[in-house]
């Protein structure tokens, strides 16, 4: 992915339940949002809790605002004919932060690879229309430092320039912490660095 990207897309909530059927088989998909690996456990137990009489519940995810962790689980399927059709509608969606899980119930009939991959893919591109895809931007975070009579100047550049204080400490020496777009950071970072009396630096997330 391309390192001068600064934003990303994701969903905004759980999808609503998706549901595609091939010969007596029911294949439920379920979009979440999730940024760590545990919370992609506790989706997939909630789901095998809800789902207990299923035969398999395979999945993909996709973690990171540089979309570089993934992986891909056929949960017992012939190999690559669930978990990777599922990541690559992950991929054809283009989103990050996001576990895509097909729960199958069997119904009877075998399907072959050919039609388990369409199935599943199918489910997962279900789920993931089901579900709000939004954009979200890529942040740098600074701490700049200056005197209480420096006030007017720093909140003008800040509104000018319409950045987000996320925390403040408004003393005699005042402290703010604020969000920038990382296509803007360096730019933002000299406008403070070049103001009389203000110190500004990078805080490490």
């Amino acid at each position: 992915m391309d390192n001068n990207i600064d934003s990303y897309k994701t969903i905004k909530q759980a999808s609503k339940e998706g549901l595609f059927k091939d010969k007596g088989s029911k294949f439920y998909g379920y979009a979440f949002p999730v940024t760590n690996e545990e919370e992609i456990k506790e989706k997939i137990e909630l789901l095998k809790k809800q789902h207990y009489n299923a035969r398999h519940w395979c999945y993909a995810w996709q973690l990171g605002k540089k979309y570089d962790h993934y992986r891909a689980n056929d949960d017992g399927e012939p190999s690559n004919s669930a978990g990777m059709p599922i990541y690559g509608q992950l991929q054809s969606f283009n989103v990050t932060n996001v576990l895509v899980v097909v729960v199958r119930y069997f119904g009877g009939t075998k399907l072959g690879v050919g039609g388990l991959i369409k199935a599943y893919k199918n489910g997962a591109k279900l789920a993931l229309e089901n579900s709000i895809i939004i954009h979200k931007t890529i942040d740098e975070v600074f701490l700049i430092k200056f005197e209480y009579p420096e006030m007017n100047t720093i909140m003008r550049i800040i509104k000018d320039e319409n950045i987000s204080i996320i925390n403040q400490k408004m003393e005699l020496d005042c402290q703010f912490i604020i969000s920038i777009r990382k296509k803007e950071a360096i730019r933002i970072f000299k406008i403070f660095e070049n103001t009389y009396k203000v110190s500004i630096k990078v805080v490490k997330k």
